[in-house]
């Protein structure tokens, strides 16, 4: 199991971030996120703000205090997102509908414009061209825990206010990943290249949260390759 972690951290994911990682030293500049002052040199170092590490470590410790208390039941996690006032939809057919729009289950973060539109009407949540982050879910499949656990991981970070989750930069890194070849991250603004880095580091913050989680339980190296695929089914 331990091989095959080692296997998962070396995946497309982690590639992608080492080219967003190397333009970004190339500029050596400034960026103030949500959180502080991000500092990268022309020496390639990249210092997070004190309150950024201190919101990553809360983030983690939280997580696991509710994972423990969930035991492995999905609907115990719904009902505490639910209760944060996040909403929790149950569709048919989700991953399909959801997919037209390059979206997947799970957490859905706030949206603007075409697609705000589209899940709205999906989820019958009225009109507009704004959308507030959403949970949907497949009805007619079985709640994956371990995929589920990951977006949780991923709604709980937004909700403690990390970097990464607004509509523009979450826009930027669909299409990264989702296309096979780099994208042009040169022709991205320095800010729009930082908040891209943000995004990719909290995906990796919930992947490593739960694959720790599964290799202090039983396995599951189905649950990582839909990981390394760049999306949950729930």
């Amino acid at each position: 199991m331990d091989n095959f972690i080692d296997k998962m951290k070396k995946k497309a994911l982690d590639l992608k971030k080492k080219t967003i990682i190397k333009e970004l030293r190339e500029k050596g500049t400034n960026y103030t996120g949500n959180t502080g002052k991000k500092i990268i040199s022309g020496a390639g170092t990249v210092e997070i703000s004190a309150k950024t590490q201190e919101l990553i470590k809360l983030v983690k410790s939280e997580v696991s205090t509710i994972n423990k208390s969930a035991n492995g039941d999905s609907e115990k996690l719904l009902a505490y997102i639910e209760a944060e006032g996040t909403k929790v939809y149950r569709i048919t057919n989700a991953t399909k509908l959801l997919g037209k729009v390059n979206e997947h289950t799970g957490f859905i973060t706030g949206l603007d414009g075409a697609k705000a539109i589209y899940i709205k009407t999906l989820t019958g949540n009225g009109i507009g061209v704004n959308s507030d982050p959403v949970f949907i879910i497949s009805s007619e499949t079985d709640i994956d825990y371990y995929m589920l656990l990951r977006e949780f991981y991923l709604w709980y970070s937004y909700k403690k206010g990390l970097g990464g989750f607004d509509f523009r930069t979450q826009e930027i890194f669909k299409r990264y990943m989702n296309n096979n070849k780099n994208i042009a991250v040169c022709n991205l603004t320095y800010e729009e290249m930082c908040r891209l880095q943000e995004a990719i580091q909290r995906d990796s913050e919930a992947n490593d949260f739960v694959m720790e989680y599964i290799r202090q339980k039983e396995g599951g190296e189905k649950v990582l390759k839909k990981m390394q695929n760049g999306g949950a089914d729930i």
